[in-house]
């Protein structure tokens, strides 16, 4: 996957051909932080002094430097996955709504 890590924050990283430039985004805040460089030394320079600009800013403005989320999703699956799912929470005796939140906090602490 193409993305950075710094502090937390996870950066996109994206190529563009025409004006031979690497860009990306600071993802999952409220507002729009992009950061840029001509190489990947650079893009990650970048990236970095985003982060650090943006947790200055969110300190001296007194907000929530990560995006918010409600805790509700909506998850689109195929027929067959949401039939299998199930099936597999009925077996366990628990709803296919803790079914997932068990399958994703597994996946979730095996990742980080």
């Amino acid at each position: 996957m193409n993305t950075l890590r710094y502090k937390g924050f996870i950066g996109s990283v994206n190529f563009s051909e025409e004006d031979s430039v690497f860009f990306g985004k600071i993802e999952g805040i409220n507002g729009m932080v992009n950061f840029e460089g001509q190489s990947v030394q650079e893009l990650t320079e970048a990236f970095h002094e985003a982060v650090d600009d943006y947790l200055a800013y969110c300190e001296e403005e007194g907000i929530q430097p990560h995006k918010s989320y409600s805790g509700s999703l909506n998850v689109r699956l195929t027929p067959e996955i949401h039939s299998h799912i199930a099936m597999l929470a009925q077996r366990a005796g628990i709803s296919i709504n803790a079914f997932i939140k068990q399958a994703l906090e597994k996946q979730i602490t095996a990742m980080l």
